[in-house]
């Protein structure tokens, strides 16, 4: 079973690469980030036409979350628990049966939280406070969990071609890795980094100063698996090559392999 995450950077824009992408990769389940539109706008019919089933959380010009699945959407819930008044469109939980039981699956859109020292820092310190109380729940349950989706931080030196350019950053402030660490350390397993101990394993090139050219990437999108999850895993991996398409996304898709009958 294959489960992708990718930050799109608007849905509607890339729809042809998106596309492209599933049909090379045939992922079972895909989350996507940065959706940038509505919900009832968001283009159903081509993902359907291939076999995918579609939740969707959208928002105007901004964030957008959404899941596609080839096995059925069970237990879709919209929004990260903990805060009613958080209108940001960035979180999707649903579950999947497969052989044996199912599986979870959340698709995260973690904020990027820049400037530092301005309340976008405390949204995503907030967030990510959230995001842990949510996951030690979850991981309560004893079932194979995936956190996949554009987590906005960079875990440590090894996941940027230069980390000094990264040191005053809302992704890669030390607060910001700590509190990673913690989620981290309820017992998760990080997928790329249990597949592979590179430092070129780079997720995201920004658009200016010939960021990709020059290979200047961070890893920020990431794959996150319940001890249940992680006794599944057999392979994970960056599409690194979806990045030098034209017009591309500035984030490349994600995946993981799991031994598990869909």
């Amino acid at each position: 079973m294959r489960i992708a995450t990718w930050n799109v950077n608007s849905v509607r824009l890339r729809l042809d690469h998106v596309l492209a992408w599933l049909k090379d990769a045939q992922p079972d389940v895909v989350c996507l980030q940065e959706i940038k539109c509505q919900t009832d706008v968001f283009p159903r019919e081509p993902f359907e036409a291939l076999g995918y089933n579609v939740a969707v959380l959208g928002q105007k010009t901004f964030n957008g979350v959404a899941v596609l699945s080839k096995l059925p959407l069970e237990d879709v819930t919209l929004g990260l628990a903990g805060d009613d008044g958080d209108v940001q469109a960035r979180f999707i939980e649903a579950v999947v049966s497969v052989k044996g039981g199912v599986m979870r699956v959340c698709c995260i859109y973690l904020p990027n939280g820049n400037p530092p020292q301005t309340e976008k820092y405390d949204y995503k310190m907030g967030f990510m406070a959230r995001l842990k109380a949510f996951t030690a729940a979850r991981l309560a349950l004893e079932e194979p969990l995936v956190l996949a989706g554009d987590f906005n931080v960079i875990p440590g030196p090894a996941d940027a071609s230069d980390p000094a350019a990264w040191v005053q950053d809302a992704l890669y402030l030390p607060r910001t890795r700590a509190t990673y660490r913690d989620l981290i350390h309820l017992g998760l397993t990080d997928a790329i980094r249990a597949t592979s101990d590179s430092h070129k394993l780079f997720t995201f090139w920004d658009y200016q100063a010939g960021a990709w050219q020059r290979d200047f990437g961070i890893r920020i999108d990431h794959l996150l698996l319940s001890p249940q999850a992680a006794d599944k895993l057999i392979g994970a991996g960056i599409d690194k090559h979806v990045r030098a398409w034209e017009r591309p996304s500035d984030h490349v898709p994600v995946w993981v392999d799991l031994r598990v009958a869909a």
